[in-house]
């Protein structure tokens, strides 16, 4: 049996006994959120977030209070369970508390890396 291959434009077509199949190519998957734990306790966890243009974190699950300062700040959207989305604007220097969230994924929609330290109750 014969197969013929063939790839332009990011579409890969197939050929198997005469039919044609093709498949878009998706492109490179975005990149993703780095995390840097610097110390963790019982009670507490210290760590570094870094958010590269364009990446983003899978859903994390609601979280508890942190402190959060801002290394090098950007704009980073929050995409909630039902489908809401926030933008939020962090600025270099900037030190937040943040209450108790809801489950979200992040991504840097801007375009400069994003980094956050973070100081987390368990």
């Amino acid at each position: 049996m014969r197969h013929l291959v063939t790839a332009a434009a990011g579409v890969l077509t197939l050929t198997v006994a005469g039919t044609q199949v093709l498949a878009q190519d998706k492109g490179p998957a975005a990149p993703k959120a780095r995390v840097k734990v610097m110390a963790e306790n019982a009670r507490l966890r210290a760590y570094e977030l870094s958010f590269a243009p364009g990446a983003e974190n899978a859903p994390v699950p609601a979280s508890s209070t942190r402190v959060v300062r801002v290394l090098a700040g950007g704009t980073l959207e929050r995409t909630y369970p039902d489908g809401k989305k926030e933008t939020v604007n962090y600025k270099t220097g900037e030190v937040r508390i943040n209450q108790t969230s809801l489950p979200v994924s992040t991504k840097n929609i801007g375009s400069k890396p994003v980094r956050l330290y973070v100081v987390q109750l368990k």
